[in-house]
């Protein structure tokens, strides 16, 4: 189980990531970061939607309303430019906590 305040710190950058790769809609980003995670963060429709707004409140998404191919009515979220630009500053962030833990973390996985 992750901590809630890790789950929190992490959840702007993996949906910036998953929406790298294309529009989805709210369920398809719970179900991704479900799946990329090997089901250890499941997220909740009450979670997901008010980072979602903040995220285009802020420009860094924005969301469009289509027929989806089941023909229901669904609200998609795309990347901007800007959110382009903040996921890049995001990985470089989260690449170098990961490469300061990895190196603190050296002599624990030498007693394993």
């Amino acid at each position: 189980m992750i901590s809630k305040a890790l789950v929190a710190a992490s959840t702007k950058p993996i949906i910036l990531s998953i929406l790298l790769s294309g529009e989805n809609y709210g369920y398809q980003i719970i179900q991704k970061a479900k799946k990329i995670s090997g089901g250890t963060l499941e997220w909740s429709d009450g979670m997901l939607y008010p980072v979602l707004h903040r995220l285009e409140k802020e420009g860094l998404v924005m969301s469009q309303w289509k027929i989806s191919e089941e023909g229901r009515y669904r609200k998609y979220y795309s990347l901007t430019d800007l959110g382009r630009k903040e996921l890049e500053t995001e990985r470089r962030q989260w690449l170098s906590v990961h490469s300061a833990l990895a190196e603190l973390w050296k002599p624990l996985t030498a007693l394993d």
